[in-house]
């Protein structure tokens, strides 16, 4: 049995894609999201630092794409899925309630509109 957790705002830290970009076709699916949401997954990813990736506008887009990402190229399966806070866009997906396409325009949404409300 495999069960995904996906994590809230606040899992992000500096460079945590850059081991995952190793796998093949993960920077390729975050480069196609990057334009959906219009934000640079990889280099969020990769080269930015707290201050910019702690920008809920940034964070949420981010999370729920590298969640997305790295369970599609891994090919997992699960079969029981939660998340936390905006985890919960990346769980259902993961789930088939949403699309990734639809989680990342929801979540681009909700994360720009929590940004300007605070």
């Amino acid at each position: 049995m495999l069960v995904i957790v996906a994590p809230g705002q606040g899992a992000q830290t500096p460079g945590f894609l850059n081991p995952w970009l190793e796998l093949p076709g993960l920077a390729d699916r975050l480069s196609a999201w990057s334009d959906l949401v219009g934000l640079d997954l990889v280099a969020y990813g990769t080269t930015a630092g707290a201050d910019e990736i702690r920008d809920t506008s940034v964070a949420q887009p981010l999370l729920v794409a590298a969640g997305l990402a790295v369970a599609e190229v891994l090919g997992a399966s699960p079969d029981i899925v939660a998340g936390h806070s905006v985890g919960e866009f990346t769980a259902a997906a993961l789930a088939g309630v949403l699309t990734p396409e639809q989680a990342l325009v929801l979540v681009r949404e909700r994360g720009q509109a929590m940004a300007k409300a605070a």
